[in-house]
């Protein structure tokens, strides 16, 4: 191998042969020297207290900011996770009561709409069902849970206003059939005198009658046609035990020769509530109830409204 050597001007350069076995020395110590010599130095470094201080605590710094940043990350996390569970437990109780609310409303309209036990039962998982057919399409994917939950809260705010709307009319409706005139003021009887032109009982004349009777057993029951406000409950002349009933719209019903009044002025009956009791008080014969139905202030043969069964 051949060194040529230089001094620092240049001036002057000199020429030297090694042979094969300096040659084989000086490679070693390149190879195994230098990189033992770097590791002593790396470790005197490293053993220096400056060394130690600087690399430690910076290291250590820059990993506790780190891990701090995680932590928080974490926390922040957690946090935002809890505030929406506690949402979506709060909305799900509030759909819960609504759902609770929306099956007792249900149940009073098929009270209402007096359908056959069984037919609508609110209490019962909706019927669906058929055959298993060829498939349309991809298996539905749920999409984000609040999402689903605020379509159902819609839902839900939609058919409850479509039940109250239900349950309003079919509450007028209701309330217009319990004011409807119609039927008998007695559960048992029969007619014994009808409306208009007849004999007049007592003195045998032609006399005019505004109502009809019905002759029954003394204390029978004598009940509301329709339901109504009492405006009157007295015992008078030839009427005896009265009981007079505004049903609004123009309509009143009369109840006279009654052994006992069971209502009084203010009083609110229902249609079908026994209001009396059948005697023959008055100017009478025998135990019966005079009935009169009254029209915007006058009578009407009440046996037009003893007949009719609906609107």
């Amino acid at each position: 191998m051949k060194l040529i050597l230089i001094n620092n001007d240049s001036s002057r350069i000199k020429h030297l042969s090694i042979g094969g076995w300096w040659t084989r020395a000086l490679l070693s110590v390149c190879c195994l020297g230098i990189p033992l010599g770097a590791g002593v130095y790396l470790g005197q470094e490293l053993n220096k207290p400056d060394g130690i201080e600087w690399l430690t605590v910076a290291t250590v710094n820059e990993w506790n900011d780190i891990l701090d940043q995680q932590k928080q990350e974490i926390t922040d996390t957690s946090d935002a996770t809890q505030a929406k569970l506690n949402a979506i437990t709060l909305r799900m109780a509030e759909l819960q009561g609504r759902l609770v609310r929306l099956d007792a409303l249900g149940e009073r309209l098929t009270v209402m709409a007096q359908l056959d036990k069984g037919e609508f039962d609110f209490s019962q998982p909706l019927a669906v069902g058929g055959p298993e057919t060829e498939a349309l399409g991809e298996a539905y994917e749920s999409p984000e849970f609040l999402t689903v939950v605020d379509q159902l809260f819609e839902k839900i705010s939609d058919r409850e206003q479509q039940l109250e709307t239900l349950e309003a009319l079919m509450t007028k409706k209701q309330l217009q059939e319990e004011v409807f005139v119609a039927g008998r003021p007695v559960k048992k009887g029969w007619m014994s005198s009808r409306y208009g032109r007849r004999t007049d009982p007592f003195n045998g004349k032609i006399a005019w009658h505004a109502g009809v009777d019905f002759a029954g057993k003394m204390g029978s029951d004598i009940i509301a046609v329709a339901s109504g406000v009492v405006v009157e409950a007295s015992h008078t002349g030839g009427y005896g035990g009265k009981i007079v009933i505004n049903h609004g719209s123009g309509f009143r019903t009369l109840y006279a020769h009654s052994k006992e009044n069971l209502v009084k002025v203010g009083d609110i009956v229902k249609k079908g509530q026994v209001i009396a009791l059948m005697g023959s008080t008055g100017r009478s014969t025998g135990a019966h109830v005079h009935f009169e139905v009254f029209k915007n202030g006058r009578t009407v043969d009440p046996a037009t409204y003893i007949n009719r069964t609906h609107r």
